[in-house]
Order: structure tokens, then sequence, then C-alpha cells
């Protein structure tokens, strides 16, 4: 009988609205079930390599990240409570809610709602402007060892790293001693690129005719995914590399077979490797032509007699740079 009086009438939307207390509960049960489930779905494809540091610079990121998520789930998890609370609460059937037809401010309401926010705020905000000095990318790492100096080259599409202080060079694998900081110099051949190892930290962008700098540190020998996390055409997909994290001894044993490799990285090996290429093989090379680097970063920096800008001896603004018409121009006209 109850049932069919609580269905038996045409307006649906005012039927479910008198459900009993305890079938309301089973709803609401089921419906913070689906939530939960469909969230660890959408997280189970997440990596958590940056939850997994193998670096110094990297556990400070993550406890960067634990620490802003904590305070921020300050505000999102009461919100998100208070509202299923004031559903519950203040549902039609229940008639024991107090019902306030007029009711329009509370002091002590807007005090919380505005307080706990500006000091979550106002804490993110010491937090962020202290680790964006602490954590700055070209900040060196103290450390007893002497840096490890790699040049990078974001290739398209494939990663070119150069050991200037060994002569050797590599395609598609970086190799670093672990507990030694690594200095690196970035720039791009054309396209941007962004350069990232999720387990040791920070990524940054590879721009050509321009020079970045990231300092990383390896705490723990293994093998580290390297990619590039921004787009840039279609070998983008292939675009990574391995990091390999080994002792002391074992990088020198890379090094020490990197020097073996017949193929040597002059200017002319350059430009071939240079040309779009996908799913490149790990290549070793040995003897790599002094200044390869300077000379990618500096390539669109000419003058129009094709003498580097920055040149000590350049004294005279060229015509393309000031906009002003060459003689021979003149006399054409």
């Amino acid at each position: 009988m109850r049932n069919r009086n609580l269905f038996g009438k045409g307006n649906a939307a005012r039927s479910i609205a008198f459900i009993r207390p305890r079938e309301t509960r089973g709803l609401i049960g089921a419906a913070n079930c689906t939530v939960l489930l469909g969230a660890s779905g959408l997280l189970g494809g997440c990596s958590t390599a940056l939850l997994d540091p193998k670096g110094d610079i990297g556990m400070q990121e993550k406890h960067l990240i634990l620490l802003a998520l904590g305070l921020m789930l300050l505000v999102v998890v009461p919100v998100i409570l208070l509202t299923l609370y004031f559903a519950w609460r203040y549902r039609e059937s229940n008639r024991h809610a107090t019902y306030a037809p007029k009711w329009a401010h509370s002091t002590a309401i807007e005090v919380i709602v505005w307080a706990i926010p500006c000091v979550i705020v106002a804490i993110l905000a010491l937090v962020i402007w202290r680790t964006t000095h602490s954590l700055d990318p070209s900040q060196p790492i103290e450390s007893q060892s002497k840096p490890v100096r790699v040049e990078v080259v974001a290739l398209n599409w494939k990663w070119l790293f150069i050991y200037p202080d060994y002569g050797v060079a590599s395609v598609n694998q970086l190799a670093i001693p672990v507990d030694t900081p690594i200095s690196f110099d970035l720039t791009a051949e054309s396209l941007m690129n962004s350069f990232f190892i999720p387990q040791l930290g920070s990524q940054i962008y590879a721009m050509s005719g321009m020079r970045t700098q990231l300092n990383l540190i390896a705490n723990s020998p293994g093998v580290y995914a390297g990619r590039s996390s921004a787009f840039s055409g279609p070998g983008f997909s292939d675009m990574h590399f391995d990091t390999v994290a080994t002792r002391r001894a074992d990088f020198d044993a890379w090094i020490a077979r990197a020097k073996l490799s017949p193929v040597s990285l002059d200017k002319a090996t350059y430009e071939a490797l240079a040309k779009p290429s996908q799913k490149d093989p790990v290549t070793l090379y040995a003897h790599v032509a002094p200044r390869l680097f300077d000379d990618v970063v500096d390539q669109y920096m000419h003058t129009a007699a094709r003498a580097p800008i920055c040149a000590t001896g350049n004294t005279t603004p060229s015509a393309e740079r000031t906009g002003a018409k060459s003689p021979a121009h003149q006399a054409m006209e």
C-alpha cells in the first residue's frame, strides 16, 4: 500500500522526494561507490614517476606537490562534505530541518568562507616564493663532487647529448653518475621541445637560438625514463630516451666505450643527424667537433656578412638589425 500511494501519483519528481531515509542512504552509498570506482579508473592510467623521485631535486618537488595538495584539500574536502550534508539535511522529506525562507546573512559563515581560503592562499604564496628560488633550474647543486656537464640538443625527433669534458656524444641515451650534479645546457635545432626526466625533477624548455640551463642529480642507480613533454610534430610520441644512472666506475667505463666508437660527430655528421627522423637507435659518437653546441645555439645569430653578431670585433650595427638600407641596395635604387 505504501509503495502504491507513493508512486501512484503522476508527479514523479514529487514522489522521489518522499523516498524513505533508509532508501536515500542506499542511493547515496551507491553514488559514492560509483564516484570512487570512476576516480580509481581514471587515476589508474596516471604515472607515479613524480611521486617516486630518485634525486634530491625530485624529492623536494614531491614534497612541494604534496604540501600544496594538502593545503588545497583543506578547502575542497570540507566543501564536498558540506554539500552532501546540506543535500541530506535539507531534503524535502526532512520535516525537522529549520525552514527559513527569509534568511540571507551570517557573519560567522562569511568569516569562515573568506578567512580560511585567504590564509591558505597566503601560505601557498610563501611556500611557492621560497621554492621558486631554492628550486631555480639554473642554480648549481651543492656537492663535493665536480658536476658533469652535458650539452643537450633537441632534434627532430631525437635527443643529442654532448659531453664536452670527455669529447663524446650519444643519441637517445643519457649516462650519468649517481651522487654527482649534472649541469645541463639545452637548445633546439628547430622546433621547441621540453626536456623532462620525471623521477629526477624539473622539466625545462629547449628552444632554437637560445640556451637554457638545468641542474639535476640522481641519488640511486637505475634507468629512468626521459621524454619530451611538449608536442613537436609527428615524431613526438617516439621522442624519448633512457637516463642510465650508474656508479662512477660504470660511468667511466661508458665514457671509455664511447671513445672507442668508430663514428665521429663532425659538422657533416651532425647535419645528417639533424634531418627529421623517428625511432633512432642509441648511437655513441667519439671526437665531437669543437664548439658544436655553441654553433647550434648561434646558427641564427649572424649579420648580413655572416659574421656572429656577438663577436667582439663587430662593433658596427648591421643593416638587418637596424632596418637601414645597405650601400649596395642604395646604389641599385
